[in-house]
């Protein structure tokens, strides 16, 4: 199969999943982002390039399981929600919990699934700029990604916040 067709599949699968899904490939599509499959460590499903794109780990999918797995559409998901935020938010705890929240609460929604404890720890935090939930949201990645997900070394808020943070010690909103 074509890269093209395969992508346009995933795209209508992604799509039907959910509303979420459906609103993640409009902004793809709208923002002319590349998809695609490429190897990484193996502690991470799926992962965001600057310059537009993002790609399911081939580690874990081929582009035939990615079209009937509901993990490889909840990722879709949550690379979107990163290409959404920013770079700056992206690349953060604060970041990372938005993403993992929505893509773990949609992954519950498609399977009927309870997930892991410390998945569904970590969707009971409230989003927000606290640091003390914002360290607990980094261990419980940690807990459930590993060590070389990489989130010890994030900074817990975007990085012009935790800079302000570093300088007057007055946490955000």
């Amino acid at each position: 199969m074509k890269h093209s067709e395969w992508r346009e599949q995933y795209f209508e699968k992604v799509a039907a999943s959910s509303e979420e899904g459906a609103a993640a490939v409009r902004f793809v599509k709208e923002k002319q982002v590349r998809v695609g499959l490429k190897r990484a460590r193996k502690s991470v499903g799926a992962f965001w390039v600057w310059g537009r794109a993002f790609y399911l780990n081939k580690a874990h999918y081929t582009e035939e399981s990615a079209l009937i797995n509901p993990r490889a559409w909840t990722l879709f998901v949550h690379e979107t929600r990163h290409l959404q935020q920013g770079a700056a938010t992206a690349i953060s705890v604060y970041g990372e919990l938005d993403a993992w929240q929505v893509e773990f609460r949609l992954l519950k929604k498609l399977t009927g699934h309870t997930l892991k404890p410390e998945l569904e720890e970590l969707l009971s935090l409230p989003l927000s700029f606290n640091r003390p939930v914002l360290k607990r949201a980094r261990q419980l990645m940690m807990r459930h990604a590993g060590f070389w997900y990489g989130a010890w070394i994030l900074p817990l808020y975007p990085i012009h916040k935790e800079i302000l943070y570093w300088f007057t010690r007055k946490q955000f909103d």
